[in-house]
This record gives C-alpha cells, structure tokens and sequence, in this order.
C-alpha cells in the first residue's frame, strides 16, 4: 500500500486493510519503516481495561512497528472526546511505539483528535471524503483488489450461498453415497489424489476465467476439502503468483458450498487473508467456518493463533514444511490390489 501521506489517505485505506467501511470500531494500524503493515479492529469502547490495551500492543511489538495510527469510528450521535486515547498513549510510550495520527469518525464527519488547530479541524469535524477520490482507492483497485464492502454485515452475506446448485448436490449426494463403501487403502490414496488433481484444474480455471461452470469438478473439489489430507494439500500449495487466485477461489466456494461444505474452504479462506495482513477479515471468514461446523479443528486452532497475534510468516514458513510431505502422502506409490 502506498505511504499515507494524509487523513483522508488513511480513511480510504482502512476499509481496505480490514476488507469493509467499519462502524462502532477502534482500528489501530501498524507502521514499520514508514510502510503500512497489519490493521486491527476491536469493537469500540470509550474506555479500555488496561490489560487489553496491553494485549493490543503487543500486538504492535510482534508486527515490528515503530509507530501507529489510530481510527475510531464512534457510534452516531456519540458526544465522547475519546478518553481511551491517553490510555493508549500512556501504554504505547512504554512500549517506544510512537502514535502518528488519531482520527475520530462520527455521523458522516471526521476530526484530528490530536490537532488543535480549528481551521483544519473544527470542532464539529470533516465532512467524510468518498473513498474514490484517494490515490489509495486507486492504487488498490489498480492491484486487483476488490473494493471494500459497505459493512461487516454485507461482508459475512458475500460468504453464504445464495442458491443451491441442483447439479452440485447431486454429485455431493454420489459422492457421499461412494464414501459409505468400505474402502482399502488403495482406493483412499486414489480417491485423495483425484481431489488433490480436482483442486488443480479448479485453480487453473478459475485463474482463466474467475469461476467455474464444471459443476462435477466443483463437487468433487467441496467434497475431498472434508478429507484431512487433501485439505491440507490445498493449505499448503499457495505461493507469491497463485495466493491472490486462491483467496478469490476459496471466498467464491465458501459462498456457494451447501451446508456442512463450507467450513474448509471459509477456513483456507481465513488462514490466507491472515498472511496477506487481513487479521479482521480473517476472522469473520472464521465466523463463517463456525456457523457451518462449530467443532471444526482447523478453525479453533486458527482463531487461538490469530488471537495470540502470531506473525504471518510463521504460517509461511509452516506451510512450506508441511505441503512436501503432504504430497508425498498423496502421490507416492499406490498400494497394489
């Protein structure tokens, strides 16, 4: 992301760093050497309890940050002067983290918290800017990324299906029909490497055309994501020239996988926004893994690293350990019938 050289630079580019405009929220944004690192959005409070604040910093401290900015988007009508800012001060100078700007959004207008000087911000604020005219808006679109979504709740809507696919269920319903057959090993390695090959092809088209109308290569994908294996063969196989093409790939399944379907692909959804920065809208990719299957593992455990703010190369440098022997799991020798 480009350096954000003023306010309304920074209020155009948190939509995008959190994936939609937020309403009652605190985002705190991460500055490293002058570049835009991770954003995190807490629900807002006009006080913090000093331990949170504390789990929030640190936060900070793991990005590498050496500065931060701070935007509260106060709920309507709200009279605060933001109290919690000389809370944050008093903890961010412990921490030699430096506050650059505080933004203060309400009813449509925003104002400096930090500016005394009331002909660039009166007290009754700013008209908000549209987004569109921000370089940011600009620059990000330019890139490939979607604009951001008008709010959270139209963000957890885009990742439910809207219809059901007739053809889809139908080979969902073969499919769980094969899987009550008592199988050998033999057909359990097969059966692993043709969803793994699925997921391939899929990839490849959708990296061509932005979706897929190969109904039975769909179903085959959504049904062997159920399986351990092949669903960690498809954590695994994201790199710097395919993440951008998985990240649309896995929102687009999530949103249209039938019920008990669609925590994989939510969850491979959530795991790479976290590495691409998108802690919030990370979590409520996870959100919607819970709603499909709220015991699901894989999900617990991201919610708990994501939580304890672990740096997104961690994942990266997992992932590359893992997707080797994944492989070979799945495409060595096939055991003779």
């Amino acid at each position: 992301m480009t350096t954000l050289t003023s306010p309304h630079d920074l209020l155009a580019a948190v939509p995008f760093l959190i994936g939609y405009h937020p309403e009652n929220s605190l985002v705190l944004v991460a500055i490293r050497n002058g570049s835009v690192g991770m954003a995190m959005r807490v629900d807002y409070q006009e006080r913090y309890e000093p331990d949170y604040i504390d789990i929030l910093i640190g936060h900070l401290v793991r990005e590498g940050a050496d500065s931060t900015l701070i935007v509260a988007y106060l709920p309507d009508g709200s009279q605060t002067k933001a109290p919690f800012i000389e809370d944050f001060h008093r903890s961010l100078e412990k921490s030699s983290i430096a506050v650059q700007e505080v933004l203060l959004v309400c009813d449509g207008r925003w104002r400096q918290a930090l500016c005394l000087d009331l002909a660039c911000c009166p007290p009754g604020g700013n008209l908000l800017p549209e987004i569109s005219d921000s370089i940011v808006t600009v620059e990000q679109v330019f890139a490939g990324r979607a604009l951001p979504f008008a709010d959270s709740r139209d963000l957890s809507k885009s990742l439910h299906s809207q219809s059901k696919d007739k053809k889809i269920l139908e080979v969902l319903e073969n499919l769980e029909g094969r899987s009550t057959i008592y199988l050998e090993q033999s057909d359990h390695q097969r059966f692993a490497q043709e969803g793994a090959r699925a997921i391939d092809q899929l990839l490849a088209e959708f990296a061509e055309k932005g979706h897929s109308d190969h109904k039975e290569r769909i179903g085959l994908v959504l049904f062997n994501l159920l399986d351990l294996q092949v669903r960690d063969y498809a954590l695994g196989m994201a790199d710097e020239e395919n993440s951008k093409t998985l990240l649309d790939l896995w929102r687009w399944l999530t949103s249209i996988a039938p019920a008990g379907y669609a925590a994989p692909p939510a969850t491979l959804y959530a795991e790479l926004l976290y590495e691409s920065g998108s802690g919030a809208l990370a979590m409520k990719a996870l959100e919607r893994a819970f709603e499909d299957c709220p015991d699901y593992q894989l999900a617990k455990l991201l919610r708990r690293t994501f939580a304890a703010g672990w740096p997104p190369s961690q994942f990266v440098a997992m992932r590359s350990e893992l997707h080797p022997k994944i492989c070979e799991a799945i495409f060595g020798e096939v055991v003779k019938e």
